[in-house]
């Protein structure tokens, strides 16, 4: 996957989670946590997501790693190198 492709796929995810957030202008700098109403539960969500949809296992103390679209995208970008 490329790296466009991998920020879409968390993006989707996101909007699957928590419909009623508009995604469209997120910074993808930012903490997710402060652009979004993301709790815990929801958090916890995405990275399930993860795991079910492209067989990436998150372990917990790499979550800090997640707090933002790129850094998101830097961490899975070598796990999914081949999908």
């Amino acid at each position: 996957m490329t790296r466009e492709q991998i920020g879409q796929a968390i993006v989707d995810i996101i909007t699957d989670i928590i419909p009623d957030e508009d995604c469209s202008s997120l910074d993808p700098d930012q903490a997710l946590r402060d652009q979004l109403d993301l709790d815990s539960m929801d958090f916890l969500d995405i990275v399930m997501e993860l795991r079910k949809k492209y067989g990436v296992e998150v372990p917990e103390s790499d979550y800090p790693q997640l707090a933002t679209l790129t850094s998101c995208i830097d961490y899975l970008e070598p796990k999914l190198a081949d999908k």
